[in-house]
This record gives C-alpha cells, structure tokens and sequence, in this order.
C-alpha cells in the first residue's frame, strides 16, 4: 500500500481528459493499493473521520464545470459548493468499506457512472476483527438454531430470487464460514491423511502366478476359454482334466480413497461451490458481490482440484452417522460446517443491513452485535436461561429463519439463580431505552431525557415482580456500552490532567468537541436512570479497570476489555465481575442495599416536609451525626410539681412508670431511639423546655432507689409506683432552636384529659412546625 495525501483519479472513462482530484488534510490519509493486495477492495482508499477536498479537473475548465460528485446511500457524506458544484468535501465519517458515490454531468442528467473507494478504519486490525466476528455471529446464529431446535427444512435449494437485499447478506454468512482458517486446516488435513478401505478388484492373471487357489479360481481354471493341452503325464491328467485354462480370473486387494466419507466431503464442497457461483451469477449481485463470491469459488475449485477427490465418486447416500465423519479431525469439521450451510444460507438478519448494506463494513456496529452473544455466553454461564428464552432470538417464518437482533429494537432475554441463600431473577436487555421526562419515582425510567444503553443487565428478588423490584427499589440496573473504536482505556477514563489541559478541553467543549464523551455517557446512565448501580464501557483492548464508587463494587464505573479473538478467555474480566457482582447481591447486608432501602423510603412520600425552622445540624458534631428531622424523635413527657421538676433539673435525670397506669412507658421503637425530652405541667398549653437525652437507654430503679437519691415522696403511692425507667438528660441552649416555644397538645399522639400526662413521642419535624410565636 503505497501512501500519499494527494490522487488523481483518471475517469477517461467517462470523459477523455477528466480526473477526479482527491487531497488529506495530512500525507497517509490516502492509500493506493497498487500490487491489489485486497482484491476485491477499490484502489483507492481513505480513512474513516478524515475529511477529504475534491475537485473535478480537465485542461479545459469549463468542462469540468459539468461534472457533479453525490453520494444516494448517505447525502451528508459528498458536500459540494453551492456556488462551484464541482468542488467539494468528502467526510466518510464512521462509514467503513466499500463506498460508492455517483458522477453526473449536468450535459446528460440521466446518465450516472459508479466511482467506488474503499474506506478503512482507524483501527489497522479491523479487516481479520470484522471477518472474525461475522464468523462468530455465524456459530453463534446456527448453534441457537439447532439447541432451539427451530422448525427448518434441509433442501439446500436456496431460492435467490425471493429476496434480493438478502444476497449479500446471506453470502456473508457462508463465506464466513469457508473463509475461516478453521475451513482451510479441515480440507487440508483431509486430503493429506485422507480415510481408506481395502478392496477386492477382478482381473485376468496367468495361471502359473497364483500359488494358492481359491474355489472361484479353481473352477476358472477348469472351465475357462484359452486352453492349454495337458500331456499324459500330467498329475491332473491323471486326475481326468485333459487341459486348463492358461489365464484365469482372480482378485486384487488394494487401498482405495473412494468411501463414503470422503465422496461426502466432495459433495459438500460442491454444494458450496454451487452456492457461491450463483451468487456470484446473479444478475443483481453487483459488481462488489460478484466479485468476492468469485474469490471464494476459486477457493473452493482449488480444494476440489486435489487429487484426492478425481479418485472419489458422487455418493448415492449420506451416511452422517459415520464415526469418522464425527470423530477424525477435518471430517468433523467439515460435517459441522455442512450441517450449518443450510441453516445460514436461510439465516436473514435485519441488522445486517447495518452492518455491510451497500458493500460497507461498519465494523463498531456488528462489533455490538458481536457483544450480545459473547455477553449472553457469560450469562449463560452464570445463570439459569431457559432454551424457550433463546428460541425468541430466531423466528420461523415460511423458508426463512429470522435473527431477532437489531439496533433501536429491543431484545429482552430472563434467567433466574438458585444456588445460593437469595434465589434471583435477572433480565439482560439490548437497546433497552429507559424513558426520561417521567416523574413517577416507582417507575423505571431516566430522570431527564431518554437514553438507551446497549446492554442492561437487571438483578431483583424471585420473590417480587419486576415491577414490584422497581418501584421498591429492589431491583439493580447495569449498563455496558460497546466502543470499538477506543483503543485505550486513557481516551475513556482519561488521566490526571494540568490546570492547562483542563482549560484547553473548556475551550474545545465551547466548539462542541469532548474527548471524554465516553466517560461522561457512563455517568449520564449511572445518574439519570433510575436503580442503576453501574456503567461501564467494553472495548477491544487490554487493560481491565473497574472503579468502585465505595467499599463495594457497587456502585461503580470502568471498562472491561473483549477483544476479537480466538482467545477463550477474552471474556474472563466481564465474567468474574459479574460473579462478583452476584456475590455481592446476595449480601442482604451490603452498603448498597442498606442505602437504597433508605432511598426508597425517604422518596417515597411524594409530598416531603419542608423545615424552615432553626435546629441544630448535628445530633453529635464529634462523630459527624447529623441530625434528620424526620428521623429524629421526641419524648414529650410530664412532670407533677415544681420539687419534681427541681430534681429533674439538679440530677440530669427523668422517670416515667412502669405498668399500667396513667404515665407508663411504651418502650416502643420510636421511643427507645429519642433523642430529646421536651418537658410541661400542668395547665401548660405550650413549652420549650427541652433537653438532651444522653444515657444510651433507660435503666430500671425502684422508688426507694429513687427516694434515696432525693426523688420526691409521693403522698399515695400506687401498687405501680415501685419501679421507674430513668434516662439521664441535659439542658439544651433554647438558642440551638431559635428560643421558640412548640404548642405540644397539637402534636399527633398527645392525648387530652386525663390522659394529658402520659409521655408520648414526636418527630422534630412535626414538633417545630407547632411553634407558638
């Protein structure tokens, strides 16, 4: 590939003296393929993202004036001038492959001729990535086919002329297939160690060279033509036979190359010969197609060419039951590939067209196609899916079989897991969108605008709907995107950057440019749609890096690296963080489930309290405790007379009674975790006399204990009055509360009359919105 920032391409063809010229913005943008190393790609090719100035040329100007250059597959590729049509840009964009745009004159509008250039991608090792992959995908569709075991027809009568979009399509698939290096070991170690039999060949030999004489021979020698007198002297003379024959018909053993598994490898080598030359023969194949069905037929003549199979005959039978065509290393192969011909020749995938639709190779498309299934690999490993789940992926329909894979559809798939203390339900979508602008917090949904990662894994108890999991906050989101085109994990997660890097990408962001998009889509998923607890890119590179929000793995960003290759463990980072991920779910104890049960019942309330009153920001500022209103109760309890309330003040503790009566304690939750004590008497209608509860919880005292550290005597005490709960409490600066007073009978559970005495609780929120002034 010879490399140059400018080309001339001769288009004498069209006019004698016209040239189309083509300049990079730099020198390599443009390649010439001058020894046509790719043969069935154009000449001339440029690079994906690159921008590229033409202009029609001739000696006289005025002729080249005449001549326009558009593309009708994407109009935002050709850009012309308004005013000087015959000048212009050609932006490729992210189009990879063969690209084909039209020249027209203005002297003769109805005719148009093809120019045809190869687009590259960025990424050198995109050709081996992108037949790798479309091979994949291949197994991938046919092995889901024959576990699902789909209703199909094995005619291998493949009818071209139903559907023409479908011919490159379906002939991707199979040269897929022969073209695999896999394909080419098979045939190879076919003809080099071919299966052999031993068998008998009839043929006339003279008498004198057998030694040892069968029965058929013995009779032919008796009674064959070519007779030979015996004289009388002859010991068979003498047994009565007068004469023998002088040339008998005996039996040859030899090795023979033509068996049934080797007349079956012929066959099917001719069955896909067959294919590829009525593709390649279709009169709507184009010249792209024709082309490369061309370079795959000749492959496969020069297969048959061997001399292995001119000694092979056509079988009359098919015995795939054979144990050599199972078992022999290049028969089996060879048999799994046939088995599969069919199914991929009827195989019709709607994102294909995506993928290599008018000769384009969009390599980072089938590289998210590509994604599904290694991601539903690891799934499968993990998790329990059910065959009916994979069927969904492949419909029947008449002689057709339909892959159920497309960019913008949605392709839902569920498992379940049952091995472990907390039996889960999961459900991997692709091209799921999550519908923004819903305010409906139970719902699933973004918060702001739509958005649609590629992949959503979601993780929720067996013992809630999916729905139910959602509006309870049970349920985890986890969202993949594929990014074929980073290289490095520094153009997602980037590096620690200077104050001047820092100011140069402000400046770039005003012009619309963010080379850290990437990273900032992850966090747009992590943030805006609701219960996602990470987002994270998959990219064909080498460096694993997952960033933990936390203590936990989750919540968290990253990136995990799947390259296209034959590598088994391409996958193993993605695996094992999803088994950690797993692990970490059926912790019913973890942070991540802690905060979001907290969240759900804090968002809960669709009508929140609003405080605008002075309190305290901290319960203890040493230990960082804040103090949440809602959270953070109040006992609100009563005190007998001012030698009561004398004591209370000088020992920094309060008693409320144990049992029955009128002022016992109910030693419920809410109670046991007040924080405050807001104290009245009698005849008052409001208070503000609170203090700080400091002992960690009540302890028990009789009334003796009490009267002898000063308690007050009662005058007529109760058969209840003989053990008390006592906290211990200190005064609070009125301040810390803005010195208001709170109306304590407007309190939900204050209780009047006779009850008016017994202690009760409250929220600080509910006590300050009581204020009296």
């Amino acid at each position: 590939m010879e490399k140059k920032q400018s080309i001339e391409i001769d288009l004498s063809y069209i006019k004698d003296g016209l040239y189309l010229c083509v300049d990079a913005q730099k020198k390599g943008d443009i390649e010439v393929d001058t020894t046509n190393f790719y043969e069935h790609e154009p000449v001339y090719q440029l690079k994906e993202g690159c921008f590229y100035d033409f202009e029609f040329s001739h000696k006289k100007e005025n002729i080249a004036k005449h001549y326009r250059l558009f593309c009708s597959d994407q109009s935002n590729i050709v850009k012309n001038r308004k005013r000087k049509e015959y000048i212009g840009v050609i932006a490729p964009n992210i189009f990879v492959g063969t690209l084909t745009l039209q020249i027209l004159s203005t002297e003769q509008p109805d005719k148009r001729w093809d120019l045809q250039l190869e687009v590259q991608s960025k990424k050198t090792s995109y050709r081996k990535d992108y037949q790798y992959m479309l091979n994949d995908i291949t197994s991938k569709c046919t092995d889901l086919i024959i576990q699902a075991n789909s209703p199909v027809t094995h005619s291998f009568e493949t009818d071209f002329n139903a559907d023409n979009k479908t011919l490159y399509q379906r002939f991707a698939f199979i040269s897929s297939i022969i073209n695999s290096e896999e394909f080419d070991d098979a045939v190879q170690r076919i003809v080099t160690s071919p299966t052999t039999n031993w068998t008998e060949e009839a043929e006339l030999t003279d008498a004198r060279k057998i030694k040892r004489f069968k029965n058929s021979e013995l009779r032919s020698l008796i009674n064959s033509d070519n007779r030979l007198k015996l004289t009388g002297t002859h010991p068979l003379y003498q047994k009565g036979i007068k004469s023998v024959a002088t040339k008998i018909q005996s039996y040859r053993k030899f090795e023979s190359v033509d068996t049934s598994e080797n007349r079956f490898i012929k066959h099917a080598l001719e069955t896909f010969l067959k294919f590829c030359m009525n593709i390649g023969n279709h009169p709507n194949a184009g010249t792209r197609l024709q082309g490369e069905a061309d370079i795959v037929s000749e492959k496969l003549e020069t297969h048959l060419q061997h001399d292995l199979f001119k000694e092979v005959s056509r079988p009359t039978t098919l015995k795939l039951n054979s144990p050599t065509l199972q078992k022999k290393e290049g028969y089996r192969e060879i048999l799994k590939v046939w088995l599969k011909f069919d199914l991929a020749a009827k195989l019709i995938w709607n994102g294909g067209d995506d993928v290599y639709s008018g000769g384009k190779k969009d390599i980072a498309t089938l590289y998210e196609y590509w994604l599904f299934f290694k991601l539903l690999d690891v799934l499968k490993n993990i998790f329990e899916i059910e065959p009916k789940e994979l069927e969904r992926l492949i419909v029947p329909s008449n002689d057709k079989l339909s892959l159920q894979l497309k960019q913008g559809k949605v392709t839902a798939l569920s498992g379940a897991y049952y091995k472990a203390n907390r039996h889960l339900n999961i459900r991997f979508n692709y091209n799921r969108s999550f519908i923004g602008g819903t305010y409906d917090i139970s719902k699933t949904g973004s918060w702001t605008t739509t958005l649609r990662p590629d992949y959503t894994l979601s993780i929720w108890p067996t013992n809630l709907e999916e729905k139910e999991a959602e509006a309870t906050d049970h349920i985890v989101h986890i969202h993949f995107d594929a990014k074929y085109k980073v290289a490095n994990i520094n153009q997602i997660l980037g590096e620690d950057k200077s104050e001047d890097t820092l100011n140069k990408e402000k400046k770039e962001n005003l012009k619309g440019i963010y080379k850290n998009a990437d990273l900032l889509k992850m966090h747009a998923y992590k943030d805006a749609i609701r219960r996602t607890s990470g987002a994270y890119v998959l990219y064909p590179g080498e460096t694993n890096k997952p960033i933990r929000g936390f203590h936990e793995v989750l919540p968290g960003l990253g990136a995990f690296p799947i390259k296209p290759t034959e590598n088994a463990n391409e996958t193993i980072h993605l695996e094992n963080f999803i088994k950690e991920v797993l692990k970490h779910f059926l912790n019913t104890a973890s942070q991540r489930e802690n905060i979001a049960h907290k969240s759900y019942k804090i968002y809960k309330n669709n009508t929140p309290n609003e405080l605008l009153e002075p309190i305290p920001e901290y319960l203890d500022k040493a230990e960082m405790i804040k103090l949440i209103p809602d959270d953070t109760h109040v006992l609100v309890g009563f005190y007998n007379s001012e030698m009561q309330y004398d004591w209370i003040a000088k020992k920094g503790k309060y008693n409320f009674r144990m049992g029955p009566s009128n002022g016992s304690l109910v030693l419920d939750k809410d109670t046991v975790s007040s924080k405050f004590l807001l104290l009245h008497t009698h005849g008052d209608k409001s208070s503000s006399d609170l203090w700080r509860i400091i002992s960690k919880g009540p302890q028990v005292y009789s009334r003796l204990n009490l009267e002898k550290k000063g308690y007050p005597k009662a005058t007529k005490p109760s058969e209840y009055d003989k053990h008390y709960l006592v906290i211990q409490i200190e005064k609070i600066d009125p301040s810390e509360f803005g010195n208001r007073k709170w109306d304590f009978r407007k309190l939900i559970n204050y209780k009047s009359g006779n009850a008016s005495a017994k202690p009760f609780t409250t929220t600080i929120t509910e006590l300050v919105k009581q204020k009296t002034d």
